[in-house]
């Protein structure tokens, strides 16, 4: 049979795809890997860049160009085959490098390589970068730990894709159907019409709730019925796990111990005391004091204004509304009403003014003037669902420099969240061009009727936050895909690009651009203007500790695993949360076993890279703030020296050879409204 994934030419043929070619192309593709390989290591073949490197990016091109669409499919259009055939796939895979990581005539190649002259410094980060993973792949271990290296490798790659399986399934497996719209009291007519779509679509009457955010977030939010509330709070909160109403049905417990226990091993291997150090090898941040010392002068900074937040609104529950005891199913909802109490604005009020196709427009019209490029629509292309949208970067000379896909609502079968991921890399060699292309995936509430979808300004911030990393990937100059775009950027300043661009949805030059009605055309009004800035930081120091108590949890956990004590995961976080929460979720709560950033993403003792990230970007965008935020100036330098440079130089020199000088924190306490 042709197989579509074989002559993977141009973009992906995605309907074309089936899940029954996935496992005979990725074999082939495997076995003609490994035949390059011993090609090029051969005793009699002499490397150079040019004759070592070069190849051997192309070959890994080839695999990675199949893959990246099998994998994507598995994120946005889950099916049982294709998760089988994904599954099937994944240990081959990790096999596959782990032994590339440990085969000592491709690591002396790329020794003989480095010691080269005539190199460019692109050339050498890939070098010292490759080196650097060799090491961090067991290829100085002798055999029967190189031996146990692949089989820990191979357990982790086919663990992580448990859980993120058993969450999605989780998640899907739950739904309340309601006949009585008077039941859903409170919420926004967005959340019960999309509530009834739902219902509709899955063949059923009245309205249905799901997991999904879209639906789970406004029934928090709004939903004037506590139990409604508890129920909602209770079902997302145990996701696959031993609690709740599917209770040990796709229980991530014990998936996670045997994580935790595998990296610790495989740290260990390679001479690090723990996972977090191993963690920190390949990141900007130079030791784990320092990353704890980091979170916890955050901590320090935030923690008393997060108690009087809380305390706030436990007040105003009580006096305005009677609540004896504020529960954390009530935290969302009490501070929605407050917030309104106090600044006459919601995240509902803003909806109307931020209609998808007017955002999008916007969205592109400030990073055309910023980065000086131009961005348009292009018809006719192959896409995995009728939903999804393609597009072209040009710079201001015509010549294409990127291309991406958007896929921007929730639907069954397609995993939470939003992110970027990468269709294709940027390579360029005398015999060979290559576009990068991103994948920009979004789970928006989709158009219902004639109304387009219409966006919280929350969800302008995440567009603007994936854009950000698109950015970082499609306008890279550097021409070698191992340093390329988001590759070989530290973990922890791979945020930069994205938080940074989160800046212009709070810009008035910005939201004019952004901005209007979705039926009269009419701006966002100035005096909603003024309640949304007002408003900005309305719980600012809540929202510091949370992600404080995610990342020294992540860290925590890594760093203190202990062989003989096993993870100790919820003994764990509630020691953070006794250091840094001003919320305590109730005993059956199972928040980790849904935390799919450090179990299934890439996150795992780096999760405080955001908060790393946001010190960044916060300083970045200062320099904007003294020179005016659309200045084409700034956003040339900020374009040549950080976008367009990827992981081909150290992340901070290219920080300071933009800012000037290294990051300092107050930008971010200022955005905050925290005092430095």
């Amino acid at each position: 049979m042709d197989n579509p994934l074989l002559s993977m030419t141009g973009l992906p043929a995605f309907t074309q795809i089936r899940p029954e070619h996935v496992e005979p192309a990725i074999d082939q593709l495997l076995a003609r890997c490994r035949a390059r390989i011993a090609e090029l290591t051969a005793p009699d073949h002499l490397p150079t860049w040019e004759s070592f490197v070069e190849p051997l990016d192309l070959a890994d091109d080839e695999l990675s160009r199949a893959w990246s669409p099998v994998s994507h499919l598995n994120g946005v259009m889950n099916s049982e085959a294709l998760r089988a055939a994904y599954n099937a796939c994944l240990p081959k895979l990790t096999d596959y490098g782990t032994e590339v990581g440990q085969n000592e005539a491709l690591f002396r190649a790329y020794q003989a390589v480095a010691g080269q002259e005539h190199l460019d410094a692109a050339q050498r980060k890939v070098l010292k970068n490759a080196l650097r993973d060799f090491h961090l792949s067991g290829v100085d271990l002798p055999p029967e730990k190189k031996a146990r290296y692949k089989e820990i490798s191979l357990a982790l790659s086919q663990l992580t894709s448990r859980f993120s399986d058993n969450l999605l399934d989780a998640t899907n497996a739950w739904s309340k159907r309601i006949d009585d719209e008077a039941a859903l009291a409170g919420l926004p007519a967005s959340a019960r019409e999309l509530a009834a779509q739902t219902a509709t679509q899955r063949g059923e009457t009245g309205f249905l709730l799901t997991l999904d955010l879209p639906s789970y977030l406004p029934v928090m939010t709004y939903a004037d019925d506590r139990a409604l509330r508890r129920e909602v709070y209770e079902a997302f909160g145990t996701r696959a796990s031993d609690q709740g109403p599917h209770a040990g049905q796709w229980d991530n417990g014990e998936v996670m111990e045997q994580i935790l226990a595998l990296r610790h091993e495989l740290a260990q291997l390679l001479g690090f005391a723990n996972y977090a150090e191993r963690s920190l090898a390949t990141k900007m941040a130079r030791s784990c004091d320092q990353v704890v010392a980091f979170l916890e002068d955050l901590a320090a900074r935030s923690i008393g204004r997060a108690r009087a937040e809380l305390e706030e609104v436990a007040a105003f529950a009580r006096d305005q509304h009677g609540l004896d005891r504020l529960e954390p199913w009530d935290v969302a909802y009490y501070s929605e009403k407050l917030r309104v109490h106090r600044y006459a604005i919601s995240q509902e009020d803003l909806r109307p003014y931020f209609p998808l196709p007017r955002v999008l427009g916007g969205l592109f019209g400030v990073v055309e003037r910023l980065f000086d490029i131009r961005i348009r629509e292009v018809e006719g292309v192959e896409t995995w669902h009728p939903d999804v949208r393609f597009f072209e970067i040009r710079d201001a000379g015509g010549t294409l420099r990127g291309q991406f896909y958007l896929d921007p609502f929730a639907r069954q079968n397609k995993r939470g969240g939003a992110w970027m991921d990468v269709c294709t890399n940027r390579i360029h060699t005398t015999a060979y061009d290559q576009l990068p292309v991103a994948y920009l995936v979004c789970n928006f509430a989709p158009p219902i009727g004639e109304r387009p979808s219409l966006l919280t300004h929350n969800e302008v911030e995440t567009l603007f936050h994936e854009f950000g990393h698109g950015l970082h990937h499609m306008l890279t100059r550097v021409d070698y895909p191992a340093v390329a775009g988001i590759n070989g950027v530290p973990w922890d300043a791979v945020e930069l690009p994205s938080q940074f661009l989160e800046n212009w949805c709070w810009e008035r030059a910005s939201l004019d651009l952004i901005a209007a009605h979705w039926e009269s055309g009419a701006p966002l009004p100035e005096d909603l203007f003024a309640r949304m800035l007002a408003a900005k930081n309305f719980q600012s120091g809540m929202q510091m500790v949370r992600q404080l108590e995610f990342a020294l949890f992540d860290f925590r956990l890594h760093r203190e695993y202990d062989p003989a004590r096993g993870g100790r995961v919820y003994e764990i976080l509630d020691a953070v949360r006794d250091q840094v929460a001003v919320i305590k979720p109730p005993p059956f709560h199972r928040f980790a076993h849904g935390f799919s950033h450090i179990f299934a993403g890439g996150y795992a003792a780096g999760y405080y890279s955001y908060k790393w990230a946001e010190v960044l970007s916060a300083d970045a965008f200062s320099l904007f703030e003294e020179r005016g935020v659309l200045d084409t100036e700034t956003g040339r330098s900020f374009r040549e020296n950080i976008l367009e440079q990827g992981g081909a130089a150290d992340a901070m020199d290219l920080f300071v050879r933009f800012r000037g000088r290294e990051p300092r924190v107050d930008a971010l306490l200022r955005h905050a409204g925290i005092a430095a």
